[in-house]
């Protein structure tokens, strides 16, 4: 490396950003640049080895106002401005963009095409084939690069919860399933796969994870989120933001790799009366302590491209306009310096939804200013940017750093040495042999055993005899918010006949949930009750014929969703499964009493199971959430026994709705008790059974006095006393007493999820740091007060064996 590059080198990308706050000091920049950038062939910022924040010194230099503010502006419906039904047109782009584009939103969809409807939350009503994608992105970038002034390259975002939101690409489980698997590793390998198949498409940034602590069952987006753990969603967090860009702090995106962005900063799981969008009602303690753990253990330990702002409010001030938020806490104390997306619709709707912003141009200065850099979908309120700035109303300097930003973030994507997709690569990944084999696992490992008191699971092919298998989620691959149409689908009555092609298997509807399983419809209406009645009576005489009963129930994408719009609701009053579904269980339940047969359940389903009828009267039931495409063969093996299910709840389940919000981590004064109700939950935080059994040691420590400033090593014996192998999750937690402020009665600090053979022990260790004891004390240092602790292991949040240590 020569003199000139390192020197150039060590300048920080945070040094260059405040460099850039105003246009006369890019051009400074520039005059400093090393001799060894400064005199080459071409410009500086399109020199792919000088340094980025000299690049991007040198073309904001360069640019126009309206250039600038087009950096920070995206195009949703504006596709219909560039392109001709599905292919991009370059006369109609210089023509509709002259200034060039910055960002276009979600390539795969056709949004903004005449007659096309679409919206936000992966319900857009048509698709581009995986080709067309490529051809209209490489289209794209090859007008941006050669037919626009500067040459900047189109940034494109993709959805990508549990898979990339486009047509044939590998949907995996839901994402409270896979945080359901407790399984770091995993996640890390999903989320690898996800990026690769965006990759491959051109698209270089994905708006995903979500790192929401969620709290309210009612609220549609429950499952999006990893549960209501903040230790939980931290680590899963950092393994998918890992397995979305690349492990530890770098610079540019390898090859097969995009930008993850956070969302949703914050207290968006837990909004007033569950309904999304709505206030959180949280102090500034419960913000640190059980909302920002997540994002900041990402920013701190990641190189996490983007964050993405909460719709909601947070004392007063929306998040798109909370300096303190987004500017003091994710910029300042944690050093955040990537970009801040706001989410769709987000600024204008300071103006228009919140009515602290008097008009879009308002609206547009309050998100700059707290530090918004890109307002997607369409850019409706920096639209107002230009003139806004020409007329003194709003400084350049925060254009300029909205715009650098950007900029920085193209140049760290490599968009400007090479923005293309690839058609070979993309036919070559998308949805291949090793990726089904992965969502496979995955759905394996998401099954979750909630209940099995008589041993009726697994079932046994040689004495089931014949299985019914009755419900409206029967013959249907639910894949949940977010998805879009994989290669492959298999339902549960597909898996059960592919696994088991010589049983006996018949089948009933028992009822339909809703009237269509349109995503994208907007009015949701329940089935008809009387259509549903005449069909229960149909199954019950199914049900009648069988040894065994295997009734499929729970959710559709209809029922349990994000609530976008007062016309596109998702959220729910009743948290136990709707329409008829209770009245088809009490049916089949009373013909299973008859008959001696065995009523087996499988929850199908985003919301948690809040369904104490359903489990007062199954002989078991197993939760499958939203398995992902390759589904309905985990649902069979786990049914059949090939499998035996290891995952755990990463939610309380509430018994009802007068329970919420309900969580393990509550304080000491919490859950006193009801008058005629029970304040426990239907199934503790960390649950899950197996097919066999384990023993977990109390936690084993050297010592039993640690100084503040000390790690603490544990171990934990965990030993498979059944007989036949399974997962266990050994989960530790933490209990804090006799310290300044309240604490709460449990706190996951640790997990592990071992596979172990009939009568097979493992010792597992864990290390407890001074940071995972430090809490907010009255005077909100975050410090680590001496006093007692207990450290607690089990299998779950209400199973647990204890030992005493002291901080001191």
């Amino acid at each position: 490396m020569n003199a000139p590059f390192f020197r150039a080198s060590l300048v920080s990308r945070r040094s260059a950003l405040k460099l850039l706050a105003g246009g006369s000091m890019a051009a400074m920049a520039v005059a400093q640049a090393p001799a060894a950038f400064a005199q080459g062939s071409q410009p500086l910022y399109k020199d792919a080895a000088a340094p980025i924040p000299l690049r991007v010194a040198d073309l904001m230099a360069r640019m126009t106002l309206r250039e600038k503010v087009q950096q920070i502006r995206t195009a949703w419906q504006g596709k219909g401005d560039m392109i001709d039904d599905l292919v991009f047109n370059p006369a109609k782009a210089s023509a509709a963009f002259p200034d060039g584009i910055g960002h276009i939103t979600r390539p795969s969809d056709k949004r903004g095409v005449p007659g096309i409807t679409g919206a936000a939350g992966g319900t857009a009503a048509r698709w581009r084939t995986p080709r067309e994608t490529v051809d209209f992105i490489n289209a794209v970038q090859r007008w941006a690069l050669e037919d626009t002034r500067l040459g900047i390259p189109v940034l494109f975002h993709e959805e990508s919860l549990h898979g990339y939101m486009a047509t044939e690409a590998t949907m995996f489980p839901q994402a409270i399933a896979l945080a359901g698997t407790f399984d770091t590793d995993l996640m890390y390998r999903v989320q690898s796969v996800i990026a690769r198949e965006a990759r491959a498409r051109g698209v270089r940034y994905v708006l995903s994870p979500v790192v929401d602590t969620v709290r309210d069952p009612r609220w549609g987006r429950i499952e999006e989120c990893w549960g209501e753990c903040p230790y939980l969603c931290a680590e899963m967090g950092v393994a998918a933001v890992e397995g979305l860009q690349g492990r530890g702090k770098f610079e540019k995106l390898a090859d097969d790799k995009v930008f993850a962005t956070l969302k949703h900063m914050t207290g968006h799981g837990q909004p007033e009366a569950g309904n999304n969008i709505s206030p959180a009602q949280l102090s500034e303690r419960d913000l640190r302590e059980n909302f920002f753990p997540p994002f900041r253990e990402i920013v701190q330990r990641t190189s996490v491209g983007a964050v993405m702002p909460s719709y909601n409010e947070i004392d007063g001030i929306p998040s798109h306009a909370n300096v303190w938020l987004l500017d003091t806490v994710l910029r300042g104390e944690w050093g955040f310096d990537g970009i801040i997306a706001s989410d769709y619709g987000g600024v204008h709707e300071l103006h228009t939804l919140h009515h602290v912003a008097r008009d879009l141009e308002d609206a547009a200065h309050q998100a700059l200013l707290a530090g918004v850099d890109s307002e997607l979908p369409e850019g409706m309120a920096f639209a107002t940017l230009e003139e806004a700035v020409e007329a003194g109303r709003i400084p350049l300097e925060l254009v300029d750093r909205a715009c650098a930003r950007m900029l920085t973030f193209k140049m760290r994507c490599g968009l400007f040495e090479n923005p293309y997709g690839s058609w070979e690569k993309t036919e070559a990944l998308t949805g291949n042999a090793e990726a089904r084999a992965l969502a496979l696992e995955a759905a394996r490992k998401s099954m979750c055993l909630l209940t099995n008191p008589t041993g009726a699971l697994p079932l046994d092919e040689a004495t089931m005899g014949r299985v019914a298998v009755i419900g409206p989620n029967h013959a249907i691959a639910r894949l949940g918010g977010y998805s879009s149409v994989p290669k492959q689908a298999i339902s549960l009555i597909e898996g059960l006949r592919e696994i088991a092609p010589q049983a006996d298997f018949v089948t009933a509807q028992g009822v339909f949930i809703t009237t269509s399983e349109d995503r994208s419809q907007s009015d949701v209406r329940l089935a008809p009750r009387d259509e549903n009645l005449r069909l229960i009576a149909e199954a019950a005489e199914v049900a009648r014929t069988a040894n065994t009963v295997i009734l499929a129930i729970g959710d559709t994408e209809q029922t349990s969703r994000e609530g976008f719009a007062t016309t596109h609701l998702g959220d729910r009053t009743v948290i136990d499964i709707v329409g008829e579904q209770n009245e088809l269980v009490d049916a089949i339940a009373a013909v299973c009493a008859e008959t001696g047969a065995k009523l087996i359940v499988c929850a199908i389903n985003g919301r948690s199971p809040s369904w104490p009828n359903v489990v007062a009267k199954a002989d078991a039931v197993l939760e499958c959430w939203y398995p992902g495409q390759e589904g309905g063969i985990a649902m069979a093996e786990a049914l059949l026994g090939r499998i035996n299910p290891g995952a755990k709840l990463p939610v309380s389940v509430v018994r009802n709705e007068g329970q919420i919000p309900l969580f393990y981590n509550h304080k000491p004064s919490a859950r006193r008790g009801y008058l005629f109700d029970d304040v426990t939950p239907l199934f503790p935080f960390g649950h899950g059974l197996s097919y066999t059994t384990f023993d977990i040691s109390a936690p084993r420590v050297g010592k039993s006095a640690f100084g503040t400033a000390e790690d603490v090593p544990v171990e934990v014996t965990v030993t498979n006393t059944g007989n036949r192998e399974g997962d266990e999750v050994v989960q530790l937690y933490i209990t804090r007493r006799d310290v300044s402020v309240t604490r709460p009665v449990l706190e996951l600090k640790g997990f592990q999820r071992v596979t172990l053979q009939p009568g097979e022990s493992r010792t597992l260790s864990f290390t407890i740091t001074p940071a995972q004891l430090s809490f907010w004390n009255r005077d909100m240092v975050e410090v680590n007060e001496p006093g007692p602790v207990t450290l607690s292991a089990g299998n779950s949040s209400a199973n647990l064996r204890a030992t005493e240590i002291v901080i001191q």
